[in-house]
């Protein structure tokens, strides 16, 4: 159970000159009327296209509209078949995975197991389940037009975890003229084999994403649950409408020109909930872990002095107040790995989940050689659940000591951004702030932030742990979860003394939709648009 703190209700400003122009710009749309249309504001607007460029969920999101994948799981956590069946070689050595019929690419080709062997080398190459699954394998290759090999080099429990996992970054299966794109460039076109193709020519980034219903695509027999079973598109249209401001994207849902919003703010639950015309439900049960990212490449992070320094000013009850301040939806978690949770642990956040670290803070960065080198902090002020973080961790830690230059952008700047290894001074940065739904975080394996592979490979921020990154390969080894648990915390002692990263507490987020709309699905990647229909 969630562990809750209160606070008064924020102001928000109504901005009637955004509303009008928001609305009259994102709805206006001359095929609006054809057939049945789905509005929803997302919690961010989108920019970036490519899935596996990115870990941001709104590309994630949008990874799940165009594109499919080869397994999935379901909502009892089994891994099903989604593109592909499997068979599992009696050594447990072997994964035979063989293409269902009726799979097509989006300009029509058929999709083969070439693709899908493309899809995950390159998928592989920059995911931390990815790339643990290849420090096991001895070799991915497509054996016929229908079936893929992947053989290990001795035996691994998580491969169909792995390649089913539901959330950031996702084994999408793309064409393998795509998949041969560099991961760390952005592929050139919007080919998938998903439920809906992307409308390339109505993508207007910061005003709206259009996608339409795959006529050609053949959904699976089963019930769709979670990301597995029949993806079955009830709607002919689907836009992404954006609206920076929640105030106006709340107006739209409560009018009826928006049918979806993502993200409500906590201060306008009541009224919302007081609406017999919408739905307000928490989609994504599991929750979110909130984190701090420090660049470990330049000064001052680059000092662990220092980052321990920082660790210690943090109070996640001060942030969580400020991002949430509902008391139903907020946490205060020390564990790495998630609250209530078998991997859970308070290892090492004694005094993150405590608040009490100031004056140790203040002592440590004296004495760690701090020479007053600003910290650039990347702060996004258009995403509901990222724009408390940053101004909070700059007070507490400018009241340590530091000097903080804190730096107003927008979430896909950041995103953008955050992938630069440049100098703070040439476009760089110091720390960002960022979210992770629990599923992404609830193992060493999962929690791509956790990992020390450094410059080559490693999480932004770039962190170098040869310890850290030996405890993952004994866990992915351990005979029993006792073994596991034990590493677990292992690692999370190893995480707090480096500053790996900090965890800044859990919270839910509740989405709100027009009782028009039925069919919405729960799951750990919320949310998804097949499987909804809308009454007119």
């Amino acid at each position: 159970m969630f562990h809750f703190t209160r606070r008064g209700p924020r102001a928000f400003a109504s901005k009637l000159a955004l509303t009008v122009v928001a609305l009259s710009t994102a709805l206006a749309s001359p095929v609006l009327a054809a057939g049945k249309t789905l509005t929803a504001v997302m919690h961010s607007d989108l920019r970036i296209i490519d899935p596996i460029f990115t870990t941001a969920y709104i590309t994630r999101d949008h990874g799940y509209m165009v594109y499919d994948t080869l397994v999935a799981p379901n909502s009892n956590f089994k891994i099903q078949p989604q593109m592909a069946d499997w068979k599992i070689s009696d050594d447990k050595l072997t994964y035979t995975f063989t293409l269902r019929d009726g799979l097509k690419w989006h300009d029509g080709a058929p999709v083969t197991a070439e693709d899908c062997v493309a899809s995950l080398k390159r998928w592989a190459a920059v995911d931390g389940m990815g790339q643990k699954l290849m420090d096991f394998t001895a070799s991915l290759e497509a054996t016929d037009a229908k079936t893929l090999t992947l053989k290990l080099k001795e035996p691994y429990g998580l491969v169909l975890d792995s390649i089913g996992k539901p959330s950031s970054r996702v084994a999408f299966m793309m064409p393998k003229r795509l998949a041969e794109t560099p991961p760390d460039k952005q592929i050139p076109e919007q080919i998938g084999s998903g439920p809906f193709k992307f409308v390339q020519g109505e993508f207007q980034p910061g005003v709206k994403a259009v996608y339409v219903k795959n006529t050609d695509y053949v959904p699976r027999k089963e019930p769709a649950s979670w990301t597995s079973g029949g993806k079955v598109v009830k709607v002919d249209r689907v836009e992404w409408i954006t609206m920076p401001d929640s105030q106006t994207a709340v107006n739209a849902l409560q009018s009826g020109d928006i049918d979806f919003m993502e993200n409500l703010p906590y201060d306008m639950l009541p009224v919302l909930e007081a609406n017999k015309e919408l739905t307000i439900e928490v989609s994504n049960k599991f929750g979110f872990q909130t984190l701090g990212r420090m660049n470990f490449l330049y000064p001052p992070f680059d000092n662990v002095k220092v980052r321990r320094a920082a660790l210690l000013a943090m109070n996640q009850k001060d942030v969580l107040d400020a991002l949430v301040g509902n008391p139903k939806y907020q946490k205060v978690c020390g564990a790495f790995f998630v609250c209530d949770t078998p991997l859970a642990t308070e290892v090492g956040a004694e005094t993150l989940v405590k608040g009490n670290g100031m004056a140790e803070a203040k002592k440590a960065l004296a004495e760690s050689g701090y020479d007053g080198t600003p910290v650039v902090i990347m702060a996004p002020g258009d995403v509901t659940t990222l724009k408390a973080q940053p101004i909070v961790a700059a007070q507490l830690l400018r009241e340590a000591g530091f000097k903080v230059d804190l730096q107003a952008t927008d979430w896909q700047t950041v995103v953008s951004r955050r992938a630069s290894q440049k100098p703070p001074k040439e476009g760089g940065w110091n720390m960002f702030f960022t979210n992770w739904v629990a599923a992404d975080v609830s193992n060493p394996i999962a929690n791509l932030s956790i990992g020390g592979q450094g410059k080559k490979g490693g999480w932004f921020g770039w962190a170098e742990d040869a310890k850290i990154e030996q405890l993952k390969d004994a866990f992915v080894r351990a005979a029993s979860l006792d073994e596991q648990k034990k590493i677990a915390a292992d690692i999370q002692k190893e995480a707090y003394e480096q500053v790996i990263y900090i965890p800044l507490g859990q919270y839910l987020l509740p989405s709100g939709w027009r009782k028009s709309l039925t069919g919405v699905l729960d799951g750990p990647a919320t949310p998804l648009f097949w499987n909804i229909d809308k009454s007119e």
